[in-house]
């Protein structure tokens, strides 16, 4: 998946492309009342926090005009079987759109072929197989990004929190935004490459939108040549304009990517992308690639229709019917039992950390990883350091030395924070001093609150990182959806 980097210039003669837009669902036959008056429940719930959120609506980077039949009450997701299908989201919700994805991947034909097309609103989205503590700056979520700089664009420069996301599939973490745009690819494995649908979207780049040095590289990603902002030689450079990621099932593939356009936040997520306690983790599972990135300068629904088109010339020749396009909206999705279960899911402190593969936290070199460590900046008692070891967020094994005014051992304090969540530990001053029965030095806390993305509190009321990201998706429609519900099927 890409990184984002600074804005590029907007390509001269892009086409006008025009529309072909579907808005459909029908109700489920084999639904039973029941569940069909949770569905209406569930739209009516959405609707009612849809009125109530405080925050101004967003322009989309692709914002299809919907047709006023397009009904909450019926499903969206009625010709799955037919051989070519295309979607379009109008949610801005990484955890909707997600599942409305893993929905179209589990529930299609086999032999189908599809594209999903979103934008997602400003969020931090991670591989399956990676570790939020090592790929993010956990403790600057909250903050969401810093000012723009004042000689730039504010257009739709991000403000306010930043949601953190676990995808399905594998690869590298990614920054997303309005001026980000997402397509998928789901397809039978038997025509699956992880070049086939990366070119055609190369192609429309190139093609349509008059980007012509647009291309795959050796890596699968999609780069651009262009004179970077700095360079006083004005030589051409590549840069990384779309990156990817797989999964793979017995029966279907999904290739899904991005694409920058045209983010105003290129130059300002480097801090949520970096996190503080690099250099003390060795983690299993994979970690992200950095790469000189750029906006390709493109209008987002142009580039909604320009892949669409490609698309259709690869797949929808024969039977132009098939792929029409089909609108999602918020509340059709929110509609579907199968895609409310996946965003449970995607949206839990258990998917988003307890998914986390084995890692290491040490201060000190070891054999597995012998790297020098950077200096930690703060004042810690002489011959201190911690050794810990965590799975699925659970800590396995912890070995702190050197701790001034605690009364218990090394033995007595690992036996009272073996088994412990880390994603649910609120403030570590605290958790040291109740395993340690005593007063513990603070800046050894402050230090393990800094690495872990504890934000500490003067007045004891630090949040564990769960509790964070829970509050943060809390203060969207979604959150306020998803409480609602919980209530009413409780």
């Amino acid at each position: 998946m890409s990184f984002l980097g600074r804005r590029g210039p907007s390509p001269a003669g892009a086409p006008a492309m025009s529309r072909r837009l579907m808005s459909f669902s029908s109700s489920s036959s084999s639904s039973s009342s029941t569940s069909s008056q949770r569905c209406l429940l569930r739209s009516s719930l959405l609707r009612s926090s849809l009125l109530r959120s405080s925050h101004p609506t967003r322009h989309h980077v692709i914002s299809p005009r919907i047709p006023s039949r397009a009904s909450p009450r019926r499903h969206f997701t009625q010709h799955l079987h037919r051989p070519v299908q295309v979607y379009r989201s109008t949610s801005a919700d990484p955890y909707i759109n997600l599942s409305i994805e893993h929905h179209l991947l589990q529930r299609s034909h086999p032999g189908s072929t599809i594209l999903f097309l979103y934008t997602n609103r400003p969020c931090i989205v991670i591989g399956r197989n990676q570790n939020p503590w090592l790929e993010v700056n956990l403790r600057a979520l909250a903050d969401g990004l810093p000012p723009a700089p004042a000689h730039a664009s504010s257009g739709r420069a991000c403000h306010g929190p930043i949601s953190l996301v676990r995808r399905r599939s594998g690869g590298g973490a990614v920054f997303h935004d309005h001026g980000n745009a997402n397509w998928s690819i789901i397809c039978p494995p038997a025509i699956f490459t992880r070049d086939l649908h990366a070119d055609m979207v190369a192609r429309a780049l190139r093609e349509r939108l008059g980007v012509p040095t647009a291309r795959v590289n050796e890596r699968h990603d999609i780069v651009i040549d262009a004179v970077a902002d700095a360079d006083a030689d004005a030589t051409n450079k590549t840069f990384k304009v779309s990156g990817s990621a797989y999964k793979l099932t017995r029966t279907r593939a999904l290739h899904h990517g991005t694409c920058l356009l045209s983010s105003p936040n290129l130059a300002r997520v480097g801090r949520l992308l970096r996190s503080p306690a690099e250099g003390f983790i060795k983690a299993r599972g994979v970690e992200s690639v950095r790469s000189p990135i750029r906006n390709v300068g493109a209008d987002g629904d142009a580039f909604a229709e320009a892949v669409l088109a490609e698309f259709r010339a690869m797949y929808g020749r024969d039977r132009p019917g098939d792929a029409e396009e089909v609108v999602v909206t918020e509340e059709q999705a929110l509609a579907n039992h199968d895609v409310v279960a996946g965003v449970r899911e995607l949206a839990s402190a258990e998917w988003i950390f307890g998914q986390t593969p084995l890692f290491t936290f040490s201060t000190e070199p070891t054999d597995e990883d012998p790297r020098p460590r950077p200096a930690v900046g703060h004042a810690l008692p002489p011959g201190f350091r911690a050794h810990l070891v965590a799975r699925h967020g659970e800590i396995q094994s912890v070995d702190i030395r050197g701790l001034s005014g605690a009364e218990a051992d090394a033995t007595a304090l690992a036996a009272a924070l073996v088994r412990q969540r880390l994603h649910h530990i609120s403030d570590w001053r605290r958790a040291l001093d109740e395993a340690g029965r005593g007063p513990v030095d603070p800046g050894v806390g402050e230090f393990l609150n800094e690495m872990l993305g504890i934000r500490s509190s003067a007045d004891a009321s630090s949040a564990s990182v769960a509790q964070m990201v829970e509050h943060i998706i809390s203060d969207t429609p979604l959150g306020r959806f998803l409480a609602e519900a919980k209530q009413h099927d409780g």
